[in-house]
């Protein structure tokens, strides 16, 4: 055997050697393809492809027949509902990531110091179980302006009547011809010291009436003194029929708790409240005429709380119901990154003589932030796409003063508006908004790998 051949025999393994390691690279890469095969496929047939085609609609017309190249783009700025509606995401964007960042934080903070913690946290998290669907069902009954349904302008009714009372009779108006009323709603008659006057009242129900209403006859028949100003304000109504009007019949009823006032040359000079049998007395008045007065507080309609679903107020009440869902979401990811600060370092602040909310300002949130930085973000992600929440709670009048760009570009493309043109113009302006803050978020988590 010649060292040429005995060379080529001991080369021979060695050369083989890279060559089956290629192989079994290609080997397990396509291995690795086939297992990411169905998922490659599933993301180019729901996300890469409708992102595409809504790119290439938006230079169509709505009939998707005809080319208009930008002119989608151009009509979307020039359309005051969709301007609004950027308004109203920008809204969106400012406000409640920070709350709900800014409430997690403090939260997660206060968490620690609570015995049960965890059912805490449970309680906070339990509306993220909710679907959107669900809790926009029932933040549109809890904003309902009738006290009797919602149940925030119940709650709002009960404290403004607590500290401002209500009107009794909202329904009573004077007898025409009998009492004269002044444009502001009042209602007046004139008489002198020394008389006695009765102001009959109608448009009340037998049945609201007040528990303590007793029948006004015995009061109508007692007569004033001298200085004295006496009357009776009354329901001028005989139950089952008969009685004259304006005269105080037997079975006819005061009307207790009126305001009554005594009015001289524009100045009120006494006042009282009618009792149960609805008399009112006016004592120590000289000699002279004077205006009997039934004030407007005594027929004012009853408070009917706050308008929560209005223009106004319709965004910030969504905003309020996005909020009871996400901030359990919040605390819980701020929660995680506050158990894993290093607390050697809070302690040896708290032994510097360090108060609470010097470590909280200067330490806790310090730390934290990496972990602000990307709740803040999702956030922002989250609430540039939102719509169940505004497309169920916004009423029908004010949907356009509530919506935001994701309701807008469904409006526009199925809600009627029939333009898939422009709603795909606004879908890919929605995307160009979501891509910074979807870059943003990888790097960090990239980072943070690191």
């Amino acid at each position: 055997m010649t060292a040429t051949t005995l060379e080529k025999r001991q080369a021979g393994p060695r050369a083989a050697g890279p060559a089956r390691v290629r192989r079994g690279r290609r080997r397990g890469r396509l291995i690795a393809l086939l297992f990411v095969f169905p998922a490659l496929l599933l993301l180019g047939a729901l996300v890469v492809y409708p992102v595409l085609f809504s790119v290439g609609r938006s230079f169509f017309d709505a009939s998707g027949t005809r080319f208009v190249g930008g002119d989608n783009y151009a009509e979307m700025f020039r359309d005051p509902a969709t301007l609004k509606a950027i308004r109203n995401t920008a809204i969106w964007v400012v406000v409640a990531p920070a709350l709900l960042t800014g409430l997690g934080l403090i939260l997660a903070v206060l968490v620690e110091k609570v015995r049960w913690a965890t059912a805490f946290k449970l309680l906070l998290f339990m509306p993220m179980a909710v679907s959107f669907l669900a809790a926009g069902i029932i933040f549109r009954l809890a904003y309902d302006e009738d006290p009797d349904k919602g149940v925030l302008n119940a709650a709002v009714v009960s404290v403004h009547d607590a500290f401002k009372g209500t009107s009794t009779y909202p329904t009573a108006r004077g007898r025409t011809g009998l009492l004269t009323q002044d444009r502001d709603g009042s209602y007046r008659t004139t008489a002198s010291a020394g008389d006695s006057v009765t102001l009959p009242m109608v448009g009340v129900l037998p049945g609201d009436l007040p528990r303590d209403a007793s029948p006004a006859r015995t009061a109508a028949a007692r007569k004033a003194v001298p200085g004295e100003l006496r009357g009776v304000v009354y329901l001028d109504f005989t139950p089952g029929g008969g009685g004259e009007q304006g005269k105080v019949d037997p079975k006819e009823s005061g009307l207790p708790g009126m305001k009554v006032e005594a009015e001289r040359d524009g100045k009120t000079v006494a006042s009282a409240t009618t009792a149960a049998d609805g008399s009112f007395r006016f004592a120590g008045l000289t000699a002279g005429p004077y205006t009997v007065k039934l004030p407007e507080s005594n027929f004012a309609p009853p408070y009917q709380g706050v308008s929560w679903l209005g223009p106004a107020l319709v965004t910030p009440a969504i905003i309020g119901a996005y909020l009871w869902i996400w901030t359990g979401f919040a605390m819980v990811l701020i929660g995680a990154g506050l158990s894993a600060l290093p607390r050697d370092a809070l302690e040896a602040a708290r032994m510097d003589g360090a108060n609470e909310w010097q470590i909280f300002r200067r330490i806790t949130v310090p730390l934290l932030a990496p972990v602000l930085t990307v709740v803040f973000v999702t956030l922002v992600i989250n609430v540039m796409k939102v719509f169940d929440l505004v497309y169920i709670i916004a009423p029908g009048p004010v949907q356009e003063d509530a919506t935001v760009l994701a309701t807008q570009m469904w409006l526009v493309s199925f809600g009627g508006g029939n333009d898939q043109g422009l709603g795909s113009a606004l879908g890919v302006l929605l995307l160009l908004l979501v891509i910074p803050a979807m870059v943003f978020n990888v790097r960090r988590f990239r980072n943070s790998q690191r």
